[in-house]
This record gives structure tokens, C-alpha cells and sequence, in this order.
């Protein structure tokens, strides 16, 4: 999908532009002193192609320092997002200085910066569009947010340079890096690499963005994403934070395979609960490494992995692995694991094959009484893979309970592991069609 942020000063008309492409809002709002308070989300099609725009609050601060501070900040939280930016001003203020600070800082962005010259109703404002073609910004627009006037031209122009933006034929398998901020998950992929594409430090939160990069591992391709780490919601102190958490849920969503990075020495924490409940969320496959082993000592590893599915009994289908990305130690194991729960994300039971599995298993466990009732399972199939998705059709999906589900769930995996993959099985009544009634002939 396309993103475009809609940056500028205040009052500028960047939410009457957004509106007036949207038609609504979604915000996100920060309460923060001194940081952009806004960011609105709204998603449309444009010419047959669905394309994000992100509002963003406006820059107002007196002092330099503090303009140059809040500047920056907006263009990083920009870039973070969006594939291309646009630029609001006020035809009828002219170009300010603040409109130059803006254009300066966008030119060291890289991505494509589209102007739109706001508050261009009438015909006699057209001519203060060219003053604003100083800023050395090549696509200019004079538009209107109020009465919707040249927006189309412009909305055109920015679909039909984006070629580059459709999505990749050929991505491979495309696994997401994902953990708390600070486990280590840039030092895994700059290992990978043997290069230092991504900063890596000591201070957690310092990579903000996502970053994707393909290698070939033997005769296999993959797309690594490196994404931001995720911090808890007390220590969210800049409004980027909130945002490289947004990006992370993304970059999930991209995934087909996710890799959850834990810190050996902090263990399984509440965050790695929310990340790996986002996960599930997703339908993505799992595999779970346990970094910095070499800081750990007078730990076996097979009581480490045991004591750790113990506790994490709900990703017991995950492959686990325990290394160190600062040495390497056992990082050639993450890419079989990858292949493995690839190919389980994709695998297809025949439709006799499951529903004889089914029927096995009720027989040796019958489902409990519930008011006089039993369940029963009429049929069964798979509906999907990427992940796996089974209806069961049934007499009443209230008569499932819980523990006859996870049940179920065992047996099926005792023949079919699925390792990392989460399993859906829903629950849909089967209708039975009543005979008609004998009518007698006349």
C-alpha cells in the first residue's frame, strides 16, 4: 500500500486536505508537552489503487532551537511512515521562512516531496502559486481543500510516480525481527550480513524504522525485516516511540514468519506476552531465539528450552532456538527453522484425511454432556493455508467448550505438528435443509 504524510505548519489546511481525500479520520493523539500532538490515519483509493495518508499536527514553536528540534522530529516520525511526502502551504500567506526551513530539511529525506500551494479558490489566486516555485520543489500544485479544486491533478501525479512502490514479485520468504527494544535484534541481522547495516547500540530504541533486506541462504531466498523494539507504554517518552511500535505491528503484518528475539538473561517478559499475542493475532508463523547466551552461565540449554515451554506452553508449537547474534553461535539454525515453518504455513490436508482424524478423536474422547446435549462434528475441511484455517461444521457451536477444543487442537498436532504455525479452527452451524411435506395430488 501506498503512504503519503501530509506535513506543513499549522493552519496551512493539511486536515482539510486530508478530509477532503478521506471523507474520515482515524487519530492517535499524543498528550505529551511539546511534541506533535496528532496523527490521523485515512485510508482510500486513488485511480484503482488504495493509498494511505497520514495528517500530521503542525509545526508551531517561536525559538529556532526548539523549531529545528520539532522540525526534525516531525520529518523523522514522516519518513518512518510514508512512502512520499506532501508538503501543504498557504497560497495566501506566500512563502515564509518556516516554509523554507521545511523544504530544506525534506531535499535530505530521499523520498519524492510533492507541494501543494493551498487556498487556491479563484482565478485570481492562481498567480501566487509561481512564487512558491523557489523553493526548488519540482511538482507544485495549486489546490483548494475547501472546494476541492486541482486535488485530482495532484493525487494523478503522485500515483503515477510511484511505479517503484508495487509490491515485490519475488520477496521470498519474508521474515520480521521482532522484540523489545535492546535484545539485540540489529546486532542479529548485521551478523547475518557481516555488515553493519543497521546502527546498533547500547541504548535501546535506536532503531526507529523498519528496515528490509533480502539475502540467499543456500537455494533460498529471504526478506529480513529489521523493525524498531517495542517498549512498555510508561516509557514511551517521544511520540517516534509510539510510531516504531506502529511500524513493528506492520512489519508483522508483512510477515509470513515472524522471529521473536528474548534477551536469555531477562527471560520472558509481559512484553514478549503482547508481541507474541500480536502474532498469533496475525495468523504468522513463530520462531522463538534466545539471545545472548554468552552472557548466561551454569545453565544447560535443554533445561533453559524446557523450563521455557513450561512457561510459554501457549507457543509450545514454536521452534526455539538459543544462540548468541553478537558470536553467531547457532544463527545457521534460524534459517532451517524459517524453511520449516514455511513450508507448515503452507501445507493442505486433504479433506477425508482430516475428517477421518476428526473422527478418531472423538471416538476415543467423547465430547461432554451440556444440558442434555453432545456435540457433534458433521464435517470438516480446510479452507485456507498461510496460516492453516479449518471449519468444523457442527449441531451447535456452543456445546465446544474449552477444554474439548484444546483437545482436539493436541490430537491434531500429534499427526500434523504444524511447527510455528497457529492452527484456526472455527465453528459454523450446519443448517439442515426440512424435507417438504407430502402433498397429495388433486
Amino acid at each position: 500500500m501506498l503512504r503519503v504524510a501530509i506535513v506543513g505548519r499549522p493552519n496551512v489546511g493539511k486536515s482539510a486536505l486530508f478530509n477532503r481525500i478521506c471523507g474520515r479520520r482515524q487519530a492517535i493523539v499524543e498528550d505529551y508537552e511539546g511534541v506533535t500532538r496528532d496523527r490521523n490515519y485515512g485510508q482510500t483509493e486513488v485511480y484503482g489503487r488504495s493509498v494511505e495518508f497520514i495528517d500530521t499536527g503542525g509545526i508551531d514553536v517561536d525559538e529556532t532551537i526548539l523549531f529545528h528540534e520539532e522540525i526534525n522530529r516531525q520529518v523523522e516520525i514522516a519518513v518512518g511512515e510514508a512512502d512520499l511526502i506532501l508538503f501543504v502551504a498557504d497560497g495566501v500567506c506566500g512563502v515564509t521562512k518556516e516554509d523554507e526551513m521545511v523544504v530544506r530539511r525534506l531535499r535530505k529525506v530521499g523520498k519524492p516531496v510533492y507541494l501543494a500551494v493551498n487556498k487556491i479558490d479563484t482565478d485570481e489566486r492562481e498567480g501566487l502559486v509561481f512564487d512558491f516555485l523557489r523553493l526548488g520543489v519540482p511538482d507544485v500544485f495549486g489546490v483548494s481543500a475547501v472546494h476541492g479544486m486541482g486535488i485530482a491533478d495532484l493525487l494523478e501525479k503522485m500515483v503515477e510516480d510511484a511505479p517503484f512502490l508495487i509490491e515485490d514479485e519475488n520477496p521470498g520468504i519474508r521474515v520480521a525481527i521482532v522484540g523489545r527494544a535492546n535484545v539485540g535484534k540489529s546486532t542479529l541481522l548485521n551478523h547475518i550480513l557481516q555488515e553493519d547495516r543497521s546502527v546498533v547500540s547500547d541504548i535501546p530504541g535506536t532503531t526507529r524504522d523498519s528496515i528490509d533486506v533480502k539475502i540467499e541462504v543456500g537455494d533460498e531466498l529471504f526478506t529480513l525485516i529489521d523493525t524498531a523494539g517495542i517498549r512498555r507504554k510508561s516509557s514511551e517518552k517521544e511520540s517516534v516511540d509510539k510510531f516504531a511500535a506502529i511500524r513493528t505491528e506492520r512489519a508483522i503484518e508483512r510477515a509470513d514468519i515472524c522471529l521473536l528475539i528474548i534477551d536469555s538473561l531477562d527471560g520472558f517478559t509481559t512484553q514478549e506476552k503482547s508481541i507474541a499475542d500480536m502474532i498469533v493475532e496475525k495468523g504468522k508463523g513463530c520462531v522463538i531465539f534466545f539471545n545472548k547466551w554468552d552472557l548466561v552461565h551454569e545453565t544447560r540449554m535443554e533445561h533453559y528450552i524446557k523450563a521455557a515451554r513450561a512457561e510459554l506452553s501457549f507457543l509450545n508449537h514454536c521452534e526455539m532456538v538459543i544462540g548468541s547474534a553478537k558470536q553467531g553461535r547457532n544463527v545457521p539454525k534460524l534459517f532451517d527453522a524459517f524453511k520449516q515453518v514455511y513450508t507448515s504455513y503452507h501445507e493442505r490436508i486433504g479433506t477425508g484425511e482430516l475428517n477421518r482424524l476428526i473422527e478418531d478423536a472423538m471416538q476415543r474422547r467423547h465430547p461432554p454432556m451440556l444440558v442434555g446435549k453432545r456435540l457433534k462434528v458433521f464435517f470438516s475441511s480446510q479452507v485456507s493455508t498461510a496460516p492453516p484455517q479449518f471449519v468444523l461444521f457442527v449441531n451447535n457451536p456452543q456445546l465446544m467448550v474449552e477444554s474439548y477444543r484444546r483437545y482436539l487442537m493436541n490430537q491434531f498436532r500429534k499427526l500434523y505438528p504444524f511447527k510455528g504455525v497457529p492452527i484456526q479452527f472455527k465453528l459454523k452451524k450446519r443448517t439442515v435443509k426440512r424435507r417438504p411435506e407430502f402433498l397429495p395430488s388433486k
